[in-house]
Parts: structure tokens; C-alpha cells; sequence
């Protein structure tokens, strides 16, 4: 995104042309990105969490649990949950990447005093962008992560036919809090952003310094290498909340009434390497995933009027 001096969230290189701040163009630039980042990045996200939420002894590591999920259930079944992403992603980014581009803007306003924000500054818009997108976030995550641990083979029936009928089934039993069951968990994952959008400004500023790499060659990097940052530092609570998300609604059945019951349950379970189990499919998907849909950003929003 863009760190641009005049724009405050144009493209992170300031050497792109300087146009006023327009309120709508990120919004409609993170549809594109979603799109992007749904089609590179959700085989990998499916690994991820079938390991975050299988107990131990189900799979080896990413590649068993990635060939028994395609020799059990199919190729496909790695897409499993995608329509909520695809749908929720567009949306996801679209509000996430649209927040951001505005709330650079006041944050530089507001803050700055009309001065280019610093890494501080970015880190906190990214932060209210992610406290902000986890509203659209929480129960889109939570059906997607309902339908990635039906283990079922093929031709068995399912217990969620689709994303509509989890979400149907959801509310039917549970209401509005049921379907979004781990928003407090989702807030507390994306106030990590602050280390992604803080690390994006470090690594363009360091690139644009260090190399001679184009507009968009630094958009690519920067954006994959801080999507890495961010995993780094907020992995172990994407894995309580995974938890939260998949534990059973009935009464009665739950197991994690509240936060620290699921991260004292991964803890006991695995001990520490509980908190980073899936860890590896997440990291390889950060890269190609977010770099991709930070260049797709950049490109839609430069052709953008």
C-alpha cells in the first residue's frame, strides 16, 4: 500500500505521481486483492488448519496431512470453505485495505499535522484496519474454518452442505452470537497488523533506498516479506482463535468457554510447538499469497481515477 507522502496510501514508493487523497479507491482496489489472495493462498490455508485443529496424532506434518486430505476426500477438498473466503475476501480486503488508505490519510491529518506518517503511523492505521475489517472477518473465518475440518470421505454426507447451510445452521441454533463466535479472539489476532503495516513502510523505504527495483517489484516484496513479519509475531493467537472458532456450540460441549481456556489447551496438548503446529503451510502461503495481492492492489489502484 502506499506509503505516498501526499496520498498517505498510494503505492509505498513515493516516486509514483502524487494525486489527492480519494476516499473510495482502496475500497474498490481490495476486491481485486481478495481475489488474488483466495486463489493463490487457500490450499495452503486448509493445511494449515486441519493441523491447528487436528488432534496430534492425526496427521505427520503439512505434506501427510496434505495427501491423505486429497487421497480421502480429493483434489478439490483442498478448496474446501473456499466460497466464504472468495466472497468474504473480496469483501475482507476491500474494507481492510480501504480502512487503511483512510485512516492513513486522518492519522496523517489528524496526528501529523500533514508530515509523512513514520512506522508508528502506519502500524496504528494498520491496527484500527484490522480492528475494523474483523467485524466482516470474524464470521466469514469462522464458517470457513466450520467447513475445512468436516472430515468426511467422498460420497459420505457432510454435516454442512455448504457455507450457506453452516451459516443457516448457525444462526438456526445459535443466533447472531453463534455466527460470530470469535470476534473478541479475531480482534485480538489483527491487532498484529501493526507489525505488518509497520514492517511494509520498513521494507519499501529499505528497498527503495537499497536497490533499483520498479514501483511494483517493491510493492511484490515488501508486501510478501511484512505478510511474513505479521505470521511470525501473531501465529500462536491465529491458532487459539482456530480453536475458539471450531469448538463445539452446544451446550454443554464446549470446551473453551473463554480465551485463555483454549491457550492453556494447546499448551497442555503439544506444549509449546502447540502454538505454532500448521505453521510451516501458513508461512509458504504468506509469501505468494499477499505479495501477489498487495501488486494486484497497487496495479488497480494506480489505473484508478
Amino acid at each position: 500500500m502506499s506509503l505516498n507522502a501526499k496520498e498517505t496510501v498510494s503505492a509505498p514508493s513515493s516516486a509514483a505521481p502524487q494525486r489527492e487523497h480519494s476516499p473510495y479507491r482502496g475500497f474498490v482496489a481490495g476486491v481485486f486483492s481478495g481475489v488474488s489472495k483466495l486463489a493463490v493462498g487457500h490450499p495452503f490455508d486448509t493445511i494449515k488448519v486441519r493441523l491447528q485443529t487436528s488432534p496430534p496424532d492425526r496427521f505427520k506434518g503439512p505434506l501427510d496431512c496434505l495427501l491423505k486430505t486429497c487421497r480421502n476426500e480429493g483434489v478439490r477438498a483442498v478448496y474446501k470453505g473456499a466460497t466464504p473466503p472468495l466472497v468474504g475476501w473480496m469483501c475482507m480486503d476491500s474494507v481492510m485495505l480501504g480502512s487503511l488508505h483512510n485512516y492513513r490519510a486522518l492519522i496523517k491529518e489528524h496526528v501529523y499535522k500533514g508530515q509523512p506518517l513514520d512506522v508508528v503511523g502506519h502500524g496504528f492505521a494498520g491496527i484500527l484496519a484490522g480492528w475494523t475489517v474483523s467485524f466482516i472477518a470474524a464470521p466469514v473465518e469462522h464458517v470457513k474454518a466450520r467447513l475445512q475440518v468436516q472430515y468426511h470421505r467422498v460420497g459420505q454426507k457432510p454435516r454442512y452442505s455448504g457455507p450457506i447451510d453452516c451459516t443457516k445452521q448457525l444462526l438456526k441454533g445459535h443466533g447472531i452470537p453463534g455466527l460470530y463466535h470469535g470476534l473478541c479472539s479475531t480482534l485480538l489476532f489483527r491487532t498484529w497488523f501493526f507489525a505488518w503495516w509497520g514492517s511494509y513502510e520498513v521494507f519499501t523505504q529499505m528497498f527503495k533506498k537499497h536497490t533499483d527495483l520498479s514501483g511494483p517489484a517493491i510493492n511484490f516484496w515488501a508486501g510478501g516479506l511484512s505478510a511474513q513479519v505479521f505470521w511470525i509475531t501473531s501465529y500462536p493467537s491465529d491458532v487459539i482463535k482456530q480453536r475458539i472458532m471450531t469448538d463445539p456450540l452446544e451446550p454443554g460441549e464446549r470446551k473453551f468457554p473463554r480465551w485463555k481456556d483454549a491457550a492453556k489447551a494447546v499448551y497442555k496438548e503439544n506444549g509449546w510447538k502447540g502454538y505454532w503446529r500448521g505453521f510451516v503451510p501458513c508461512f509458504l502461503r504468506a509469501f505468494p499469497a499477499n505479495a501477489t495481492a498487495l501488486f494486484v492492489f497497487e496495479a488497480v489502484m494506480k489505473v484508478l481515477p
